[in-house]
């Protein structure tokens, strides 16, 4: 029977990925983050154009705006636009977050794994 020691050891003795698949995964996580973003940027700009009447350029400004975290240039006067605004600026928010941690995610599990490995090696001189 399996002690759960060298189960563990088993487990963080895997080596680090290669530096080229490393930064394929940066690269991925990009590539998702900025189509995530794109999207939520041409929703914005849809919904602005369709609930307030403004041109696609200031739609666009608009979804930017708020996007960003900095609030829209053209506050809603419609009661739809009011509610649109509502619901985008709590979607804007989720966006942020799940692109950041998109973008992180690479490298964070890179850095956690190379401490485990730095661990078992510690381990097996022990």
């Amino acid at each position: 029977m399996r002690t759960r020691q060298s189960r563990v050891s088993v487990l963080v003795t895997k080596p680090l990925a290669p530096r080229s698949v490393y930064l394929w995964r940066v690269l991925r996580g990009f590539a998702i983050a900025g189509g995530a973003v794109a999207a939520g940027l041409l929703i914005g700009a849809i919904g602005y154009h369709l609930t307030e009447g403004l041109s696609w350029l200031d739609a666009m400004l608009n979804a930017a705006m708020l996007l960003a975290g900095e609030g829209p240039m053209a506050p809603p006067h419609t009661t739809s636009g009011k509610v649109f605004a509502t619901v985008y600026a709590l979607f804007s928010g989720v966006l942020f977050i799940t692109a950041v941690s998109v973008l992180l995610a690479p490298v964070a599990h890179r850095f956690l794994h190379r401490l485990h490995l730095e661990i078992a090696v510690d381990e097996d001189e022990a």
